[in-house]
């Protein structure tokens, strides 16, 4: 599995939203110019993130773009899947339930399986906020 440029992009998004939430509707045009990203790029992710709730958005003077939850409760799987799709390592798990003809047969579903499990454990235990507190911890400079 590899994470596009706009799974990373949008991570980074709602990561600077986070850090300045206390400063209330940021504008794309700051997290752009904060985040070393495109403004045309970040307007492409808006929409997959304002589908799925991750964002609140205001227009007008002092409009732009907040997180709609807390950062405790937003998930880096969270924004992956808005952004990417699903995280299933294989297509016959995209699904619930498993409609391959060959699932109750294959020798090998248990390994995907397992992978699907491992990656949304992992990404869904990693929240914005476990973000913002390790890097604060090692400094302030982050790297996503």
């Amino acid at each position: 599995m590899k994470i596009s440029t706009k799974g990373r992009y949008a991570l980074r998004m709602l990561y600077d939203l986070a850090i300045h939430q206390e400063e209330g509707y940021i504008s794309l045009k700051d997290v752009a110019e904060r985040q070393n990203i495109s403004k045309k790029y970040l307007e492409q992710i808006v929409p997959l993130l304002n589908k799925t709730g991750l964002l609140r958005t205001n227009r007008g003077n002092k409009g732009g773009y907040m997180l709609a939850g807390k950062a405790s409760e937003i998930s880096v799987g969270d924004i992956l899947r808005a952004t990417e799709g699903s995280l299933a390592p294989v297509a016959c798990l995209e699904f619930e339930p498993n409609e391959c003809p060959r699932a109750g047969d294959c020798s090998t579903l248990f390994v995907w399986e397992g992978l699907y499990k491992s990656i949304t454990d992992y990404l869904d235990g990693i929240s914005i906020q476990d973000i913002i507190d390790r890097n604060s911890s090692m400094g302030g400079d982050y790297c996503i």
